[in-house]
């Protein structure tokens, strides 16, 4: 069993290869730009730090110079003019305070002893307070006590601006990364989609071969790979139909002399076996012509007329037909293909159920769909897809003891992908099937 901290890491990491990437180079951005602006910052610090200090010994030594050689009553005029941020100068004793300094007071005291140098002895004490505060004690030449009252500041502020800049530029790591991994990525998306859209027999459009040259030829190869599919189903197809239109000239020949043979049992079964074999080259024949029904030009129909007419006909001959809801409209379609599709899915449900009814439905989305209903005994959830493969047959009330030959499916999804349609089959509540075709205009 994986530990816990294994199944959380797993759980964080994103799923898909765009947010992989773009965490992984938004993260190694962040932290490149996080080091170059701590060596900035640090290096920016010691410089003011630097400047700072011999800013701080050179206005102490030159303040204190000049306060010495002032007579006494003109120092404490001067006392404002040599003030500056982080220290001023006071005439007297100062305030009372604590020998201890902290360590970095005892930086500055120390760089304000190097400044005065031996002539001055100086006693620095920290001022009692919750600020940084404290007070370098001397006498001047002439014995007046002077005070340096020292408040340090920090040595580089930062600016208000500055937690703004950063942001920006946050937000303009976040948008190149997420800018580049959908370059990167869009590729690999379209091709995963042309992959999955697959279908060399439909019109689907090639794969764009533009873009930089590992995209290219990524979208050359597969295009290539779609055309040798085609060529493959296109032999495929060539073969069957080579095949089951010269099957049907001996088969002929050996119907004619089984027939003109004495009449016994064996004759009979061998002239049902020869109607089978006859059947199946038969519908061979007419799946490899349903490979090439986009050789049928599109035109418009009304298509309640179209349902009710292929109807009739089959009423005609005393089959149990029906029409259900029909919802007016025309339509573009190739009638002849439609048709096969239609006649198909009727012999289907009159064989195994008996009686079939169609109904035509228009969706909101102008998607036409239409149904053939039967109440057969229905198909197995599990081999709804299977049976519309070729020469698939269904092991119990679907067999070749009632004559079929396992294409009249297939047949029909084959001719529904040809005219842009979709054929879906499902069991209906109370038993039967439903075929569902979407015509999609």
């Amino acid at each position: 069993m994986m530990a816990p901290s294994v199944l959380n890491g797993i759980r964080l990491w994103p799923r898909t290869l765009r947010a992989r990437l773009f965490v992984i180079l938004l993260a190694g951005l962040g932290i490149a730009h996080a080091m170059s602006f701590a060596v900035l910052f640090s290096e920016r610090y010691i410089a003011a730090r630097s400047v700072m200090f011999n800013t701080l010994e050179n206005d102490v030594a030159t303040s204190i110079a000049i306060l010495d050689r002032l007579p006494a009553a003109e120092r404490a005029a001067w006392l404002d003019q040599l003030a500056r941020g982080s220290y001023r100068f006071v005439l007297g004793q100062g305030i009372p305070g604590n020998p201890v300094l902290g360590a970095d007071d005892v930086e500055v005291a120390s760089r304000i002893q190097t400044a005065i140098g031996a002539k001055y002895p100086i006693e620095v004490e920290a001022i009692p307070g919750g600020a940084r505060h404290f007070q370098a004690h001397l006498r001047l030449s002439d014995g007046e006590p002077l005070t340096i009252d020292v408040t340090p500041r920090g040595v580089m502020p930062v600016a208000d601006w500055l937690p703004y800049v950063l942001v920006a530029q946050l937000a303009l790591l976040v948008l190149c990364s997420w800018l580049a991994m959908r370059q990167a990525v869009r590729p690999l998306a379209n091709l995963a989609r042309a992959v999955d859209t697959l279908d060399p027999n439909s019109n689907t459009p090639r794969l764009s071969e533009i873009g930089p040259r590992e995209v290219a030829y990524a979208a050359t190869a597969f295009n290539a790979m779609r055309d040798r599919i085609a060529q493959y189903l296109e032999e495929r197809v060539q073969i069957l139909a080579a095949i089951s239109h010269d099957l049907q000239t001996p088969i002929t020949r050996m119907k004619l002399r089984a027939e003109m043979a004495e009449e016994s049992v064996d004759r009979d079964k061998l002239i049902q076996d020869l109607d089978e074999v006859e059947r199946l080259v038969k519908e061979g024949v007419a799946y490899a012509r349903s490979a090439h029904g986009n050789d049928e030009q599109a035109s418009r129909i009304d298509l309640p007329s179209f349902i009710e007419s292929l109807a009739y006909d089959y009423q005609d001959t005393g089959k149990a037909v029906t029409v259900g809801e029909l919802s007016s409209g025309a339509i573009l379609i190739r009638p002849h293909a439609l048709k096969r599709i239609l006649t198909n899915l009727i012999d289907n449900a009159l064989k195994f159920g008996g009686s079939a009814e169609i109904e035509v439905q228009r969706r909101a989305d102008d998607t036409v769909i239409i149904k053939v209903l039967d109440r057969g005994p229905g198909i197995p959830e599990s081999q709804l897809e299977a049976v519309m493969e070729p020469f698939y047959r269904l092991e119990q009330s679907r067999n070749r003891d009632t004559g079929g030959t396992g294409l009249g499916l297939a047949i029909a999804q084959q001719l529904a992908t040809v005219i842009g349609a979709s054929l879906t089959l499902r069991n209906r509540e109370g038993g039967g099937l439903a075929a569902e075709i979407a015509l999609r205009q």
